[in-house]
């Protein structure tokens, strides 16, 4: 297994993250209209890039905020400065670019790391962004294996679903019960895991 760099010593790491590298001047260029350069105060930033930096550094990891490292800036500066851009949409913006963008586009060169930050915007944003993750096409950047979160396009399929007519013969019951039971396990994966643990949230590969 690679040795994780010294950026990541001394925090979780799986060999499946990307690896945070500094964001090059081109890629800063093409986040750049979609971030928020203002306080709520109406104060410039000083140091965006270096913002955007921390985010996705702590993001390709399963470690709290207050895990970032010193040089990275204040944890509650850059965890404060997430939920704000989170809860102005950047993160959908940002998918739905990439969906749209030539494959050459330098935004589409972080696409990991947006991937890995959007696990962690998935509990701010709720059930709307998973569907959109989802129909998108980006199963990177759910906040679990897809197989164990919700999954509402589901839901909607199965109420399309027609029962048959009442039972009358044993072989009527029998199809119908196999079709009750079906549908007990199908709505067990559209509602997914209730619990899962952080690693499995947002280490998952």
């Amino acid at each position: 297994m690679r040795r994780p760099p010294d950026m990541l010593r001394g925090m979780p790491h799986t060999a499946s993250f990307p690896v945070p590298h500094p964001l090059t001047p081109t890629q800063f260029l093409a986040l750049l209209p979609y971030i928020l350069p203002r306080s709520p105060a109406g104060r410039s930033i000083g140091d965006l890039r270096g913002r955007m930096n921390a985010i996705f550094h702590l993001a390709c990891t399963t470690a709290p905020w207050s895990a970032l490292p010193p040089e990275h800036g204040k944890p509650d500066t850059v965890s404060r400065y997430f939920r704000r851009l989170t809860h102005a949409g950047l993160w959908e913006r940002l998918l739905e670019a990439l969906k749209e963008n030539d494959p050459k586009h330098p935004l589409n060169e972080i696409a990991p790391l947006i991937f890995r930050a959007c696990r962690r915007a998935v509990r701010l944003r709720g059930l709307k962004f998973l569907v959109l993750i989802r129909r998108l096409g980006f199963l990177q950047a759910l906040n679990g294996p897809p197989d164990k979160l919700p999954n509402p396009d589901l839901s909607e399929s199965l109420k399309h679903t027609r029962f048959p007519p009442y039972p009358e013969t044993k072989a009527q019951c029998d199809a119908y019960r196999a079709l009750t039971k079906a549908l007990k396990q199908l709505h067990r994966v559209i509602g997914g895991v209730k619990h899962l643990t952080r690693q499995q949230r947002l280490g998952w590969s």
